[in-house]
């Protein structure tokens, strides 16, 4: 049984620019077999794009993904957006540098408990 966030977490995760397009993101996760990338701003990581945000914010609404950047995309506060929604990836920072990514894929795999979705689903919001 894993101690620490350390032990599962998906190490040196996939970062780009906020600048990079929707387009190129999406190539990215498809060729690397990923489904989120970290966006950076100035070095620092400023939030997290999933495959399903390109799906939802991009292309559903009809926007142009070649022309979309990240950061079109991108919660403007993720901290805010993962406390009131369902959590299912968490950033692992160490003195502002990231150190990796958690996903509930990792805790499960890992056998942290196979109810850890459902446990994550009913718990009520950090406020």
């Amino acid at each position: 049984m894993a101690k620490t966030v350390r032990d599962v977490m998906t190490r040196d995760p996939v970062s780009m620019s906020s600048e990079t397009s929707v387009t190129e993101a999406a190539k990215a996760m498809s060729d690397l077999r990923i489904g989120s990338v970290i966006v950076m701003e100035a070095d620092k990581p400023c939030g997290i794009v999933t495959d399903r945000d390109i799906t939802v914010r991009a292309v559903a609404t009809g926007s142009d993904p070649s022309k979309t950047r990240l950061a079109d995309i991108c919660s403007d506060d993720a901290m805010d957006m993962m406390k009131s929604h369902d959590v299912k990836r968490v950033l692992v920072m160490t003195d502002h540098k990231l150190e990796g990514i958690v996903s509930l894929g990792d805790l499960s795999r890992r056998g942290e408990g196979e109810d850890v979705q459902e446990d994550i689903s009913r718990a009520e919001p950090n406020n």
